[in-house]
């Protein structure tokens, strides 16, 4: 059985991970979750009971969660390092610093935006306060990671890698929330206008917003999301 991928929309960080998928090029199949419905009923606890995205239903039949994991189940089924390194390589861990470095700080400075926009019922005084401290810490990460960035052309190399699909999934949040211009960080805008023509990413991006495009021929098809959690609760 192909494993599927659970992602998340809108704008969910999981996208990155449809491209990877693409970059790795092995067969999947794919469901798409509305993250403001579908991932808050009960139901969803079914297969992770935290209700976040991504989750991946491995070849093993059983629901994987949260994105280190999911990436590390990707590069240990990678022979031909499309996608990742020899783990005993210097290039292994440099992605792995970066990504460790992007699934928590960089990802996580965006939180106070997120639950001002999200909170219910408003609390204005409380939203203004979060949107101050996100932006703020946005834009000190965004320091850092400029500050991380070599010559390469990506993350790591000159192809795309696991460290890329994190960055690409959570980098468009700088703009939908209106924290400060890409240009700002020349490093990182080059990178990111790198990744968003990559075919893999345009690709998920475009099915993220339910559009019916064609991608490199791996992606096997979608699964509604009540059959998956009757298939393979926990």
């Amino acid at each position: 059985m192909e494993p599927i991928l659970v992602y998340g929309f809108p704008l969910g960080s999981s996208m990155g991970l449809v491209a990877a998928l693409e970059w790795l090029g092995q067969p999947y199949r794919l469901c798409r979750v509305d993250m403001l419905g579908e991932m808050r009923e009960a139901r969803y606890a079914r297969i992770n009971a935290r209700h976040e995205t991504p989750v991946l239903i491995t070849d093993g039949r059983a629901p994987l969660s949260e994105t280190m994991a999911i990436a590390a189940w990707f590069a240990a089924r990678d022979p031909e390092r499309r996608i990742s390194f020899d783990p005993l390589s210097p290039e292994a861990d440099r992605m792995l610093q970066l990504m460790a470095f992007i699934n928590s700080g960089f990802t996580g400075a965006f939180s106070p935006l997120w639950v001002a926009l999200e909170m219910d019922p408003p609390r204005p005084a409380v939203q203004d306060g979060l949107r101050i401290w996100g932006k703020e810490a946005v834009i000190e990460r965004h320091d850092k990671l400029e500050a991380m960035l070599g010559d390469t052309a990506y993350l790591v190399g000159d192809h795309p890698t696991l460290a890329d699909a994190l960055f690409i999934g959570v980098a468009r949040w700088l703009d939908f929330h209106d924290v400060a211009p890409p240009a700002r960080w020349p490093k990182i805008a080059a990178l990111r206008a790198r990744l968003e023509a990559d075919p893999a990413v345009i690709y998920a991006t475009a099915i993220e917003n339910g559009e019916e495009v064609s991608g490199n021929g791996a992606c096997q098809g979608h699964v509604p999301l009540s059959q998956l959690i009757n298939q393979y609760s926990v």
